[in-house]
């Protein structure tokens, strides 16, 4: 007999087949303090928790018998993750128990938003019959650009296309061939904003999507567009867009989410007129409750019963003699699926991950789902993938894995190569591990290198020709951007090369822009770790 405890207010129905389950006891007892969770945890195989209570260390170490922490919702900020990994403790999640509730919340907002329906509900109770104020527009017909096609984004397009609007559709992993299945068309940012009469954005915030849309975007932005947020404050510049819709650029706004909640007391948002705010409600039905409840109540039972689970988001057990083995590498390939994810442009189909060397004779799919988890994260941010559900986000999206081993290493004791492919391209990154250096970048593409995959780089192409190295450095220095490291790498003399810098702080854009227009140089991309 299993014995569950459930430690904050989560709904009754959403637990019932715990309660149903002939080999589980479940005790509900709320509102509990540290001590008293210690005292008693000893004795259960689980615990269920909200955002209420504070799973940490010290409760786990007292968990004796505790095998697996469910978290009705998606966040897990309140369980010591480490923890839980370090004594084998399964953390689950519900990710997509809000997917219809936020998606449905989305279309609320933007269909209040097209016909002022807040606005004019106001002047209506205070006596006010104002029936000039209030000319809407209708969706049919709008082109309406959806930023990210995650789980919500492609549930929002889903219901887009039956008002008859024409959708287009960015995401860093969409490709033509799932665009199409979706009846969207692919799309850049660019092209939705300079095209879009409504746009809805829902990515993850990360520090590429923060303030994705900002003042570059609404210089360009097509006159009169409408925009949506219900994913997360930060992703549009909020004082840009105030400007923008004083400016006439942008006809209004809704917004379910704020840079900082509560927003202040002062917050322009709260008093505009045309825009609309509510307080953080995506996820805030009875049936999305429920759900999330649903959710993990069906992944404790699978954890419990020794079956297979999905949505941990924590490190699965794996044999200690392997684990040994691979531990050392794990940093490597987030690293390495990181800097390939900031090569490769366009969505990526197929990842290709090749083990050389010693690690060809062990099981190498732990270390697999660090090299994708680098990959997502780069677009999706860590808050959305980990290292167990990595491999299902890139199956959701259609990105083929592929797995090849080799006791050929050319020379190293271990190499870890990745290939990335997109419709148009493929890039190659590979590296190792140093003895006293750590984790090594040893080839970029076709060129060997040997750099730290660490703080603010610059892949410079660029042709093989005199004066190429200190035309950089001088326009850097110019700029008080410092040069910590430089590797260089080239195939035959006056060919294509590259440059790789290691700099002290991100480098502008505007400096990026002045450095590709140096004679002989290719391109200039900035790689973040």
């Amino acid at each position: 007999m299993f014995k569950v405890l459930v430690s904050d207010p989560i709904s009754d129905m959403g637990i019932q087949q715990l309660y149903d389950a002939a080999d589980v006891a479940v005790d509900k007892k709320t509102g509990l303090s540290e001590d008293e969770l210690v005292a008693i945890i000893g004795e259960y195989d689980a615990l269920l928790v909200r955002s209420q209570t504070k799973v940490t260390k010290r409760i786990m170490e007292a968990g004796k018998n505790l095998k697996v922490v469910g978290r009705a919702g998606v966040g897990v900020d309140n369980i010591d993750l480490p923890a839980a990994t370090q004594r084998g403790i399964v953390v689950i999640n519900a990710p997509d128990g809000n997917t219809i509730t936020t998606c449905e919340h989305t279309f609320a907002m933007m269909m209040a938003l097209a016909r002022h329906i807040p606005q004019a509900y106001m002047k209506t109770v205070n006596g006010d019959w104002d029936r000039k104020s209030f000319l809407g527009v209708e969706l049919r017909n709008k082109v309406f650009g959806v930023l990210g096609m995650g789980r919500i984004g492609s549930e929002v397009a889903q219901r887009a296309k039956a008002f008859g609007m024409e959708i287009l559709s960015y995401d860093p992993f969409l490709t033509e061939e799932r665009a199409e299945k979706l009846g969207v068309k692919l799309a850049t940012v660019d092209e939705i904003v300079r095209n879009a009469d409504f746009m809805t954005v829902h990515t993850p915030l990360t520090p590429e999507t923060r303030h994705m849309i900002g003042r570059a975007q609404f210089e360009v932005m097509k006159k009169g567009m409408r925009i949506i947020n219900c994913a997360r404050g930060g992703i549009i510049d909020e004082l840009a867009l105030v400007e923008a819709i004083d400016q006439g650029i942008v006809a209004g706004a809704a917004f379910d989410v704020f840079e900082e909640e509560p927003p202040r007391a002062d917050h322009p948002f709260l008093k505009h007129p045309k825009i609309i705010v509510t307080p953080h409600l995506g996820a805030s039905t009875f049936e999305a409750q429920e759900n999330v409840a649903i959710d993990v109540s069906e992944e404790v039972l699978h954890v419990l019963r020794a079956e297979p689970f999905k949505n941990a988001v924590n490190m699965p057990p794996v044999p200690k003699d392997v684990l040994n083995k691979l531990t050392p590498y794990f940093t490597l390939g987030e690293k390495l699926g990181r800097f390939g994810a900031q090569l490769a442009q366009g969505g990526v189909k197929e990842i290709v991950v090749s083990y050389s060397g010693d690690l060809s004779e062990v099981d190498t799919v732990p270390l697999t789902r660090y090299v994708v988890k680098g990959i997502l994260a780069h677009h999706m941010g860590d808050d959305q993938v980990n290292i167990i559900n990595s491999m299902h986000l890139a199956k959701q999206r259609e990105i083929n894995i592929v797995t090849q081993k080799s006791t050929v290493s050319g020379g190293f004791t271990n190499l870890v190569t990745l290939t990335l492919r997109t419709k148009n391209e493929e890039k190659i990154v590979a590296g190792t591990l140093l003895t006293g250096l750590g984790e090594r970048v040893v080839q970029i593409e076709q060129y060997p290198v040997d750099l730290a995959p660490e703080g603010n780089l610059l892949l410079v192409s660029h042709n093989d020709r005199p004066g190429i190295i200190g035309k950089v450095g001088t326009l850097l220095g110019n700029n008080d951007v410092n040069i910590a490291t430089m590797q260089v790498g080239r195939k035959v003399i006056g060919g294509s090369a590259i440059m790789v810098l290691t700099v002290d702080k991100p480098v502008s854009k505007n400096v990026l822009d002045e450095m590709v227009k140096l004679p002989e140089l290719i391109s200039v991309k900035e790689i973040l770790f």
